[in-house]
């Protein structure tokens, strides 16, 4: 069942002795960068033990089908979304639910939903497995809601749990979780992944911004990516000093404007500028940004250490408050103020 799934051969190994020796923990955890295959290692789990692996892998998430209902969802009224929660079971023993909304949070409504739905016994076998995703995005109620579940589960229920940061979750959901934790690939096994997806573009970019995350690597649409580290630059150039407030504005005003931009997108690749402003100054690789090279060392040349550690404290600011649903424009132009008015030189 995972034998091609890339990378964390510690994980699959103990999931397959799980599966193996019939010893199967009630609630399950993985841990690691997104992109990096916990679902997917969930789905294949799923099927291990379920069969079904054709209706169980329906419920990808990064299906054209599944990622355009989530979209689509975002335009509903929260009052609709709480009427018709959001989850998948094209297998009628396996469940995900995922982040939901313009917030992509999973909300109280999804947990209630979850809770009534463990109580069935499965159609076929003796296991029922959900996948809840990125529980991190959970609200504090959802969270609270969940646990409960995960005090006294069903016979059974097997729920899997993924996020990007355990310890984002209440102390009482990991400790009653087995955690597995997922790492980044290697540059080798990044290579092998991408070897076996023959026609992507740009391969090398898509290596370097990945980070070890093959969902990752075949999930960028580059030239979305490029726009927005041009705008990206264009605040970092700003905010240095190295250029006017003017060359920020046509930025800021174009992505307040517009609907389908998030504001974590930009914070992201915010970040991954920052990086690269920092590996310039100490004269080691940017590989993300060879392109851009003159536009780094344009800001590079302006700032200093602590002006650079200001910026990343600020950006995960502003990445804490994504779900506060923050006006983009107005949270960038703030930063920008902010950081021009720190000493550079």
């Amino acid at each position: 069942m995972f034998e091609d799934f890339h990378g964390n051969a510690a994980a699959t190994s103990v999931l397959r002795q799980m599966l193996e020796g019939e010893r199967i923990p009630q609630t399950i955890l993985l841990d690691g960068p997104a992109g990096v295959g916990k679902a997917t290692l969930v789905r294949r789990f799923a099927a291990a033990l379920l069969g079904g692996a054709n209706k169980i892998e329906a419920d990808d998430l990064s299906l054209d089908t599944n990622r355009d209902l989530i979209l689509d969802r975002e335009k509903w009224t929260s009052e609709k979304r709480n009427e018709d929660p959001l989850f998948f079971a094209t297998h009628s023993d396996f469940l995900t639910f995922a982040p939901d909304g313009p917030l992509r949070q999973l909300s109280m409504p999804q947990m209630r939903l979850l809770r009534e739905r463990a109580q069935f016994k499965p159609l076929r076998g003796k296991r029922r497995v959900f996948l809840i995703d990125e529980i991190d995005r959970a609200n504090e109620q959802a969270a609270n809601s969940l646990l409960k579940t995960l005090e006294e589960p069903p016979e059974h229920l097997i729920v899997f749990l993924t996020t990007s940061n355990a310890y984002d979750l209440l102390p009482t959901i990991r400790s009653r979780s087995i955690p597995l934790r997922l790492s980044p690939l290697t540059p080798e096994e990044m290579n092998a992944f991408l070897a076996s997806r023959p026609g992507v573009d740009e391969p090398r970019l898509r290596l370097a911004l990945a980070a070890g995350s093959p969902g990752e690597a075949v999930s960028i649409d580059v030239a979305a990516y490029k726009l927005r580290r041009e705008a990206m630059l264009a605040l970092l150039k700003t905010a240095s000093g190295a250029a006017p407030f003017s060359a920020w504005v046509k930025y800021s005003e174009k992505l307040g404007a517009s609907k389908s931009e998030k504001l974590d997108d930009h914070l992201r690749v915010l970040a991954q500028l920052l990086e690269d402003v920092l590996l310039s100054a100490h004269g080691l690789p940017a590989p993300r940004a060879a392109d851009v090279a003159s536009d780094i060392a344009q800001i590079q040349d302006r700032v200093t250490f602590p002006w650079i550690l200001q910026a990343v404290r600020r950006v995960s600011e502003l990445a804490r408050q994504v779900r506060r649903n923050i006006q983009k424009s107005l949270a960038l132009d703030s930063l920008a103020v902010e950081l021009r008015t720190v000493s550079r030189l």
